[in-house]
């Protein structure tokens, strides 16, 4: 016996009979009237029932229902409005047009988080490969070789594995039997003079600038950046490795201002073209500020920028054919010459030790 579905023969015999089993065909229980009744292309709604929803239904016909019609049949969505045209633009909630210069409103539910919530707890403790390198035995590097050697002990116990962290106030840290100690935190400024090489050391045995120093002090301190030989002003040495890592880091923009002299003039159009910034090849850069040298010629120019590419100042003027004669950098980090000459060097003030800090948090 073949598979037999009541609905589908109940609605067989409506189109038989040409009647609609719809609960809105019948007008005398306070509904539509049914769209398979002949003459009747619109639905009414009975104002008697009181049914809103209903009515409501009933007042969202269109007014023209032959573009509408035609849309549905096209497969595409209907029109924004009477003349515009459906788009990302006119699309909105309640009428309105959507508006993407508007902000979209912050939320206040919230919880705000605390102001040292990213910054790491200081308790006191540093790696051991630091403490042996501010004993001024060796570098970081070459202290990790050392631990890993077998020689450096803590507190009586051999020590190889990288990466321990010591308690300089309490730990007692030997190597090949002698005790170190913890170098006192020296911060040296020095004004670098031409043809001197930035580095503790130089194979090639050219002059270094820790020959400027050596009076300085007897702890091994090691210039933080680095300058051009060719460049000369502001060079901070220190034995302080926290603070000379996070001078030399890009993400706290620490701001260096140049006195730049070119071999011409500079052109107002040159001179646009950096203040909007240029691309080169190792990415985009913009200076902070970029202005002619008050009472000077077009040649000289003042740059402040906070970039720490390779050579960043030069590279600029060069991309657009310029050499630079004289480079000097006369502010690092809100530290400035300040009565220093060319080849000296002083010691900062605890103000000064203090405003740097704080200045790079």
């Amino acid at each position: 016996m073949p598979f037999s579905n009541k609905r589908n023969s109940r609605d067989d015999k409506s189109r038989r009979t040409r009647k609609s089993t719809s609960s809105f065909s019948n007008p005398k229980e306070g509904k539509f009237r049914s769209h398979d009744t002949p003459g009747n292309d619109k639905r009414q709604p009975n104002t008697k029932s009181g049914n809103f929803g209903e009515k409501r239904r009933g007042s969202e016909q269109s007014s023209n229902p032959d573009r509408d019609s035609a849309h549905k049949r096209s497969g595409q969505k209907p029109p924004y409005g009477k003349d515009k045209p459906y788009s990302r633009e006119n699309r909105g909630f309640g009428g309105k047009p959507f508006d993407p210069s508007k902000k979209r409103r912050e939320r206040t539910d919230i919880r705000p988080k605390p102001a040292n919530w990213n910054t790491p707890q200081d308790d006191g403790l540093i790696r051991l490969n630091r403490y042996i390198a501010n004993a001024g035995v060796c570098s970081r590097r070459k202290a990790d070789e050392l631990i890993e050697a077998g020689v450096v002990t803590v507190n009586g116990q051999v020590i190889t594995e990288l990466g321990v962290k010591v308690d300089p106030a309490k730990d007692e840290v030997r190597y090949n039997g002698e005790r170190l100690k913890r170098e006192k935190m020296v911060y040296v400024l020095l004004n670098k003079p031409k043809d001197y090489i930035t580095t503790t050391d130089d194979p090639q045995e050219r002059r270094t600038v820790m020959q400027l120093v050596t009076k300085a002090t007897r702890e091994r301190i090691y210039p933080v950046g680095r300058l051009d030989r060719n460049t000369t002003g502001l060079l901070l040495l220190t034995n302080d490795g926290n603070l000379a890592e996070r001078l030399s880091h890009p993400r706290n923009n620490v701001v260096k201002i140049y006195n730049v002299e070119l071999d011409k003039n500079l052109t107002q159009g040159d001179f646009n073209k950096i203040t909007f910034g240029l691309e080169l090849e190792d990415g985009f850069v913009k200076p902070d500020t970029l202005s002619y040298v008050q009472g000077g010629s077009k040649r000289e120019i003042g740059i402040q920028i906070h970039s720490g590419k390779n050579r960043i100042v030069r590279r600029i003027f060069e991309h657009l054919g310029y050499d630079v004669v004289k480079l000097d950098r006369v502010v690092y980090a809100n530290l400035t010459k300040k009565d220093l000459t060319r080849g000296r060097w002083r010691y900062l003030e605890e103000k000064e030790i203090i405003q740097l800090k704080h200045f790079i948090k």
